[in-house]
């Protein structure tokens, strides 16, 4: 990986051009995913996925050489991605949060296209924790995201957000506190209901 990321930085100082197209080959699908996973819509995320990577070209285009060397290309386009997403976010607070479609929910949480079976065991479990995640608070929502849903290390997290690695552990701990609260009473009432 740290291989790959090394070739990557490279060809985009020699060739910015070539490079970013190989940019996007590499690291779109995470992009997607993450915007995914944060606005809860497939469309959404086509949309924020497009303006993060015009940002990220057009800021390559003012980089030397040097610079597109030093990248850490993963953790660089999230910063963007968490940036545009929070950016749409403040423009969009005037407008009411629109439910998210099952088939966005089905996308968001299923990489292994599961057969019909465990689809339908597992769908409404999908659906209540995509519906959890959207009711975090920002703050909580994006680091849980970035560590649990990507994959990434708390320093690469703490990249990101930019904080200290310490206040990203803190946010991932409190936003999945948060889940598990809003989760819990759920299961409280279906246990219930059970009975």
């Amino acid at each position: 990986m740290e291989d790959e990321a090394e070739q990557l930085t490279e060809l985009l100082a020699r060739d910015l051009d070539g490079g970013f197209t190989e940019l996007v080959r590499v690291h779109a699908r995470a992009v997607h995913l993450f915007l995914l996973r944060v606005t809860g819509s497939a469309a959404e995320a086509d949309d924020l996925g497009q303006d993060t990577f015009l940002r990220a070209y057009t800021a390559l285009q003012g980089y030397s050489g040097a610079r597109r060397r030093e990248l850490r290309p993963r953790a660089w386009l999230l910063t963007i991605a968490a940036n545009v997403w929070r950016n749409h976010v403040r423009t969009s607070m005037r407008r009411p949060v629109s439910a998210m479609r099952v088939e966005d929910a089905e996308d968001m949480w299923s990489d292994a296209r599961p057969g019909p079976e465990e689809r339908a065991s597992t769908a409404e479990d999908r659906d209540r924790l995509v519906a959890a995640l959207s009711e975090l608070p920002e703050i909580h929502r994006v680091p849980v995201v970035l560590r649990h849903v990507m994959g990434m290390s708390y320093a690469e997290v703490a990249q990101v957000q930019g904080c200290p690695v310490g206040t990203a552990k803190a946010q991932v701990s409190r936003g999945l506190g948060n889940l598990r609260r809003l989760l819990e009473p759920r299961e409280a009432v279906r246990k219930e209901v059970a009975m």
